[in-house]
């Protein structure tokens, strides 16, 4: 079964995700000199990432990847690059470490092969230290979703997917993320109890349940696991 941390509300959820990032991002920095990981968007992560700027961190040797983008020009508000970029202004990330994905390149293949060696550049063969994802209530995670080509994909660590919900994006694909040392889950809301309930269960019928459950952990509210109470489940 998946690990599960269960706390009370998704406030809750978003500081106890954050100290893990940030405990990651230490003992990562403290073995191999750099701490690499990739960030998702959503409500309770935007939360989390605001409390991970407020941490003592040694920002200077940590490297931020996104997870998955939408389609959109350059300051878009459906850019998660938009809310993340403003977030992290208030962290000591040095703008270099911030690698957002190109999204606007006029030739999507060769976007994502450079999305995929800035990856491989700055990682350890290729992998990423953490990748943090999200949960739909469809059962996609990433850009991911059900039906999409790309969730097949096996030899590329980057791709283009959709259209989905009005925008074509750009992804990690499961390779990237089943490789990364860790994946942390952070699941709010009574709207995502089936789903995540079939993520626990690894129910490869849905795109979230086909991802490694090797050394992964969910930060879960309780109204997203079924009520459970505070601890680990």
């Amino acid at each position: 079964m998946l690990e599960t941390r269960t706390d009370r509300t998704d406030t809750d959820v978003a500081f106890a995700a954050a100290a893990h990032i940030a405990a990651r991002a230490r003992t990562a920095v403290s073995g191999h000199g750099r701490f690499c990981v990739a960030l998702s968007g959503g409500r309770t992560p935007w939360k989390m990432l605001e409390r991970l700027v407020g941490l003592d961190l040694p920002w200077s040797d940590i490297h931020v990847f996104q997870v998955d983008e939408r389609v959109a020009p350059d300051g878009d508000a459906d850019r998660n690059a938009t809310k993340l970029a403003a977030i992290l202004g208030a962290s000591g990330l040095p703008d270099v470490n911030l690698h957002l994905m190109p999204v606007t390149d006029a030739d999507p293949g060769r976007a994502c092969d450079a999305y995929a060696q800035t990856i491989a550049r700055h990682t350890r063969e290729a992998g990423l230290d953490l990748v943090h994802l999200g949960l739909g209530e469809d059962g996609h995670t990433a850009s991911l979703v059900p039906g999409d080509p790309v969730l097949d994909l096996t030899d590329r660590d980057v791709a283009r997917a959709g259209p989905y919900q009005g925008r074509v994006r750009m992804t990690l694909t499961r390779p990237a993320i089943n490789r990364a040392a860790e994946r942390m889950w952070v699941a709010t809301g009574a709207s995502k109890a089936q789903m995540l309930a079939r993520l626990r269960a690894g129910d490869g019928t849905i795109p979230a349940g086909r991802i490694t459950h090797r050394s992964s952990v969910v930060f879960a509210d309780e109204a997203a696991n079924h009520g459970a109470v505070s601890g680990n489940h």
